[in-house]
């Protein structure tokens, strides 16, 4: 490693969708840019959430000066509550996003006393070899921020997550002028949002979907349930405020929509006429016309409200034919099977459904080509790197950098873990450093290659075969036949037979290697290799085979 390199280290975000997390490292200072989430697909069973693997930050904990959070969304914070108690640094985030975290990280009480501060766009922030300062960007959140940061090699620029709104809802347009200046002065490397670099033209203004909400609250005929992120704050004003025009009452459902609007109520961040907020179940006794519901779940989480509706098992809440339900959000890339199950689930209970394909209910936080072209021209960075996104979108942004004059041999399409040095003569990849997938089970943290995960993916695809059986403790040899118990493996009609020949080829293989003192290990490498055999022959299949076998 180059002392006189900046190293940039992807730990998540890049080659996926989520799980935002960048290092920027120089000698012996390294700064943390968001620390995100990523929600599990289905391919992920009982896995709650998906985090960062920080091996290369651990290693290095004594180096680590920062966490800089570019704004509230989950993807950006969601992983500090698992973060935070490892790497004890400062954390600076926007203001609302500030009051996000601090209703995060006290739910979770990971660790008393974080140091968690307010940043303020302009306002510098020095760090070891780094001075960071905060400039304002348009997204689907409020006090979203990107980064300007001053390392020795020289300026780099973290856009987070934009789009250039000219129109926004809250009054805060991307800092254009800021953003010309540091372009002026010399940035010697941009990183850039890739969500949407695949869209042509420009994302349209949030002032659109607040247009169409309205009119749709207006017209439907009886409640309205609208679903979107809990942190999406600036859609769920637009929701308020046009519930309040048309006469209606709102209730907040969903344990984390309820704690982020209480705070941003608080932080002056929502408003609302009194009275238009009340809690759900006093909207009971008001006729249907009258009531707006905001929820959760508009990605599919199954924990989620608006799945729990959807599937007639939310204790408080049921459809009513008649409802119309508005889901104010756009599929994360592995959510749409769960997100179609739960429409097709709404419809068939009577409500009407509108999403993203079929009404203009939501309008993404992220720039499109034309919008990545004008940051890239303000910019004029020497080198670039395309974040945020999944592969096919970093490599479509990193064809736009080209055409907008940035060298192709200083253009990196890096993933995560892949190690960037840049110097004063260039950059080059130089290694990959661990940076998977970390997923959270409960109170338990499993890596990909954990025996648990394989389990229930095998589980989940082809079920289990249980094989109990009784050996002779002087002998070694079976007591009676084993007993072969099947879950999730075949039908009733086909099991009777089949169970009788695993049986039998058990008992057969184990009197091959009866002996005295009974070797444990080699007894269930003989059963699971038995059945393996007849059963992947017989049936085309691989369940999970669990030998239970005990000495009598």
């Amino acid at each position: 490693m180059s002392q006189n390199a900046l190293r940039v280290v992807p730990l998540g975000g890049l080659g996926e969708v989520g799980k935002n997390m960048m290092a920027l490292e120089y000698g012996d200072d390294i700064i943390v840019i968001d620390c995100g989430v990523l929600f599990p697909e289905e391919d992920m069973p009982g896995v709650d959430l998906v985090i960062p693997d920080i091996t290369y930050l651990l290693e290095r904990r004594d180096r680590v000066r920062a966490i800089f959070i570019t704004h509230g969304h989950e993807d950006h914070t969601g992983a500090l509550p698992f973060i935070v108690p490892s790497l004890d640094v400062p954390i600076y985030a926007p203001r609302l996003a500030h009051g996000l975290i601090s209703v995060k990280l006290n739910n979770h009480r990971p660790s008393r006393g974080t140091a968690l501060h307010v940043a303020e766009p302009g306002v510098p922030i020095p760090t070891g070899s780094f001075r960071v300062e905060f400039f304002r960007v348009c997204h689907s959140i409020p006090d979203a921020m990107g980064l300007a940061i001053e390392t020795p090699v020289g300026t780099v620029v973290h856009t987070g997550d934009f789009k250039i709104d000219h129109t926004p809802v809250d009054g805060q347009a991307t800092d254009l002028e800021k953003l010309a200046s540091y372009g002026s002065r010399g940035v010697v490397l941009l990183l850039s949002d890739s969500t949407y670099a695949e869209l042509p033209g420009y994302t349209p203004s949030e002032r659109v979907v607040g247009d169409a909400l309205e009119r749709t609250i207006g017209d439907a005929q009886g409640r309205v349930l609208v679903a979107t992120f809990a942190s999406l704050i600036s859609r769920i004003q637009q929701v308020i405020d046009a519930a309040a025009l048309h006469g209606r009452r709102v209730a907040i459902v969903g344990r984390s929509m309820v704690e982020n609007v209480k705070m941003s109520m608080q932080m002056g961040y929502l408003s609302a006429p009194p009275g238009v907020l009340l809690p759900p179940g006093e909207t009971r006794h008001l006729d249907g016309d009258d009531v707006v519901l905001i929820t959760t779940g508009s990605q599919g989480e199954p924990t989620s409200a608006l799945v729990r509706i959807a599937n007639r098992d939310h204790r408080d809440i049921r459809v009513i034919p008649g409802d119309t339900v508005i889901i104010s959000a756009t599929p994360i890339p592995g959510n749409e099977t769960v997100i179609t199950r739960t429409i097709d689930n709404l419809f068939r209970q009577g409500a009407r459904v509108l999403y993203d394909r079929v009404a203009l209910v939501h309008v993404h936080g992220h720039a499109a080509q034309e919008e990545l072209k004008i940051m890239l021209s303000l910019t004029k960075p020497r080198h670039f790197v395309p974040i945020h996104g999944e592969y096919h979108h970093l490599v479509t942004h990193s064809y736009l950098a080209e055409e907008m004059g940035v060298p192709r041999d200083r253009i990196f399409v890096l993933e995560d873990g892949d190690v960037l040095e840049l110097t004063a003569d260039g950059g080059e990849v130089v290694e990959t450093v661990p940076a998977g997938h970390i997923y959270v089970d409960g109170k338990s943290r499993r890596t990909a290659g954990s025996p648990v995960l394989r389990d229930r993916r095998l589980l989940s695809r082809d079920g289990v075969l249980v094989v109990a059986l009784a050996l002779d403790r002087d002998t070694g040899t079976p007591i009676g036949p084993p007993q072969v118990v099947s879950q999730g493996f075949a039908d009733d009609g086909e099991t009777p037979e089949l169970l009788d020949k695993v049986s039998k080829s058990v008992a057969d293989s184990l009197d091959r290697v009866s002996g005295h003192p009974i070797d444990w290990e080699e007894v269930n490498r003989t059963v699971r290799d038995s059945v393996r055999r007849l059963v992947v022959r017989e049936t085309g299949r691989c369940p999970v085979i669990m030998p239970v076998a005990m000495e009598v």
